[in-house]
């Protein structure tokens, strides 16, 4: 039924007025509201149930709270008490100066900078000085050719809220690394208290630091920077890529200087602060040199005919060939093919005509070598099995044990390797090649090195080491001393005989004894490694040296013979080393 709605009621709809009748439905359209449809609904005053649940929960809630302040104030208030002291006072590692390193004659090569570090001065009236500097910084000399031996540190660390996460300095490399727990110390401790501003308003020294040991070297400042200025100025000039130096102690094993080029920088490595500190870093990290390679320790070089006084002494002792046997070298050797095709052809770097094993040092002949190496008609050859026994016998192939990481130990070529690397049989040819340096032979300076200072101290493996004060170990190689006088007589033609390979050794008031070496890289040959190993003085030897040259122009006329004169010259004139002043006599096996 629809309702007539009168022209005054439609005014109260227009203003918006609600009269009472409007509000109440009327009970015969009730039942006509469809309630699912939204077309209307009904409210109903809350039930006194909910008004029940509201009031407790705020009960328990209030309740809650006031058993967990009465806990915290009363029942473990002293608990709670240590906490918020504990929050105040805060407990921090107070660092140990790490011990310094300095060379043989006390010159200073890494030490700390204090600023004003809390330490306790036993020489001091004052107990103390305190600061909240609490790392030291570690600073390396500036000079070239160390970051290799001394190696650098990572420092302790810690978060934004100043908790260390790393709370020791960490030896990354070289000396550091090597000796990292007679450097580092004890760390001692200090609590400090912190404001709400989180500022320190006091502290206190609860342990002081034992602080690390002090340590001095073998190496000698001076001719280490040299030696690696000569290498690096060599590599400039020539082309090289690379090089590594050497010289060591024929009788204690001291190492007197190390150096590998390229190196990186050990103070940017350990105090690197700037933008710029960390791109170059990663440069160097790039760099296609690996300036991170310690090359003296680490680096293989196939180590050409340096090996050839190995192979010499070899040979006499195994009676293939008498010191003045001569074999004629006609700049190559020819090996028949027996199946008629073409012959095998094995080049001397040129016609030597007769040598005998003198002559065959100095003069480098490479036929003589392929011949007492492999064998060749007439003549008897050592072979390929008692190569490798001499040569792991001068240490070739086994590590040094010098006292510094990640050394590696190099390779003799042998069937078992060919075998495994190439699934090839040996063949002769291969023989001869390795009696020259060659076919995978490859080395580390160290191990040259090494074995060199055995032809000169008499027959005598001994260790390398840097650390100074160490007592030498040594070995017996059980070597005749009449062959021993023929490959150094055959050493000594090297540098003083006409025709000898290191004439540019030559060097007035030194007499050395060498052996010089090129090793042909690639399948074009036209790069090559130039090497030259050897010990001084002569009668007398004080000690042994190696350079190598990486990568070079196979026609350039500079080789690594430059850099060791150069180096030798200066040791010549600068100090003493050169000097025939050690005792005369053999070492004795130690172990």
């Amino acid at each position: 039924m629809f309702r007539r709605i009168s022209t005054n009621r439609a005014r109260k709809f227009a203003s918006h007025e609600i009269d009472p009748e409007d509000v109440f439905l009327d009970s015969q359209n009730l039942s006509s509201l469809n309630i699912d449809q939204m077309e209307g609904h009904f409210e109903r005053p809350l039930g006194k149930h909910v008004f029940y649940v509201f009031i407790f929960v705020i009960v328990l809630l209030f309740g809650s709270y006031t058993y967990r302040l009465f806990s915290m104030q009363i029942i473990n208030g002293d608990t709670y008490a240590k906490k918020a002291e504990n929050n105040h006072l805060r407990k921090l590692p107070l660092f140990a100066l790490r011990g310094t390193i300095a060379d043989r004659n006390g010159e200073m090569l890494a030490w700390n900078t204090l600023g004003n570090y809390i330490y306790k001065d036993n020489n001091s009236t004052s107990s103390e000085k305190v600061s909240i500097d609490d790392i030291p910084m570690r600073v390396y000399t500036e000079e070239d050719g160390f970051s290799h031996l001394l190696g650098y540190v990572s420092y302790p660390k810690r978060d934004s809220s100043g908790v260390f996460w790393q709370d020791e300095y960490i030896g990354k490399d070289g000396v550091e690394k090597q000796y990292q727990s007679v450097l580092q110390g004890v760390k001692g401790e200090r609590v400090i208290a912190i404001n709400a501003l989180h500022k320190i308003e006091a502290q206190n020294v609860v342990a002081y630091p034992t602080h690390g040991t002090n340590i001095q070297l073998t190496v000698d400042k001076g001719v280490q920077a040299k030696l690696y200025e000569r290498i690096e100025a060599l590599a400039h000039k020539a082309s090289f890529t690379s090089g590594a130096g050497v010289i060591m102690d024929v009788k204690t094993g001291e190492i007197l200087a190390l150096a590998s080029y390229p190196e990186y920088d050990n103070n940017m490595m350990t105090n690197a602060r700037s933008k710029e500190d960390n791109k170059q870093i990663g440069l160097d990290l790039l760099d296609k040199r690996r300036k991170f390679l310690d090359r003296a320790v680490s680096g293989l070089f196939t180590p050409g005919s340096t090996v050839k006084p190995f192979v010499a002494i070899a040979a006499l002792m195994e009676g293939v060939i008498t010191p003045e046997q001569n074999i004629y070298s006609a700049g190559q050797l020819v090996i028949k093919n027996k199946y008629g095709g073409p012959d095998t052809i094995f080049k001397d770097w040129k016609a030597h005509g007769y040598v005998d094993m003198r002559k065959a040092i100095s003069q480098s002949s490479d036929e003589y070598f392929y011949q007492v190496g492999g064998g060749y008609k007439d003549q008897k050859g050592l072979g390929i099995v008692k190569i490798n026994e001499y040569a792991k016998l001068f240490g070739f192939d086994t590590i040094t044990g010098i006292d510094l990481p990640a050394e590696e130990n190099g390779l003799i070529p042998s069937p078992e390797w060919k075998k495994k690397v190439f699934d090839e049989d040996w063949l002769v040819g291969n023989t001869y090649h390795t009696a020259i340096g060659q076919y995978g032979f490859q080395i580390t300076p160290l191990e040259l090195v090494r074995a060199v200072s055995s032809i000169a101290n008499g027959g005598y493996l001994v260790r390398p080491h840097v650390l100074g004060g160490v007592t030498t170990a040594s070995t017996s190689l059980n070597l005749s001393k009449k062959n021993l006088k023929v490959i150094q007589e055959g050493m000594h033609m090297v540098v003083y005989d006409e025709g000898g390979t290191g004439k540019v050794l030559d060097i007035k008031g030194v007499d050395i004894a060498a052996k010089s070496g090129t090793a042909e890289l690639g399948v074009s040959k036209q790069l090559v490694n130039s090497l030259i190993t050897g010990y001084f003085p002569y009668e007398n030897p004080r000690y042994a040296f190696v350079v190598v040259m990486e990568k070079g122009d196979r026609h350039n006329p500079y080789g690594a013979v430059f850099a060791a004169r150069e180096t030798i010259e200066w040791m010549r004139d600068n100090t003493d080393y050169t000097k025939d002043t050690s005792i005369k006599g053999e070492i004795t096996e130690s172990y």
